[in-house]
C-alpha cells in the first residue's frame, strides 16, 4: 500500500511540475519590438525586478473614432541591458523579447521578458548610441 501512495503521489508532483514549467518557463514566443521609451524603474516589495514601457508608433483605438497608442509593457532579468535602459529613457529603442504564458515575481510582472537590446537611437540627432 504504501509504494503505492508514492507512486501516486510521485505522479502527481511530476504532473504539476510539468505544468507549472509550461506556464512559467516555457517561450511562447520570440520578438522584436521598436519605439519610445517611456519609463524603465526597477520596483518591488521582496523582489526587485525591471519595468518598462515602449510607445509604440501609431495609433489605434479600440472602439470606432477613438485614438489610443500602443504600449509595451515588458520586465528585464539581464542587468546588463537593465543599466542600458536605464540611461535610454526618450530614445527610439528596438528591443529582442521572449514571451511566456504568465509572470513569476522574481522574473517580473510582465509575460514579455527582454533579453537584448538591438539599437538605442537618440531621436533628436538621429545618433545611434547601441548598435
Amino acid at each position: 500500500m504504501g509504494r503505492f501512495v508514492f507512486i501516486v503521489v510521485s505522479v502527481i508532483v511530476l504532473i504539476l511540475g510539468g505544468i507549472f514549467f509550461y506556464k512559467f518557463y516555457f517561450v511562447f514566443g520570440k520578438g522584436v519590438k521598436a519605439g519610445e521609451l517611456n519609463y524603465f524603474v526597477q520596483k518591488g516589495y521582496i523582489f526587485k525586478t525591471y519595468e518598462g514601457k515602449l510607445i509604440q508608433s501609431g495609433y489605434k483605438g479600440q472602439v470606432a473614432g477613438t485614438i489610443q497608442s500602443n504600449e509595451f509593457q515588458f520586465s528585464v532579468t539581464d542587468e546588463k541591458v537593465a543599466q542600458q535602459l536605464m540611461t535610454a529613457s526618450g530614445k527610439w529603442v528596438e528591443l529582442s523579447y521572449k514571451e511566456y504564458l504568465g509572470a513569476i515575481p522574481w522574473r517580473g510582472f510582465s509575460p514579455f521578458v527582454v533579453d537584448s537590446i538591438i539599437s538605442i537611437t537618440d531621436q533628436q540627432t538621429g545618433k545611434r548610441i547601441v548598435q
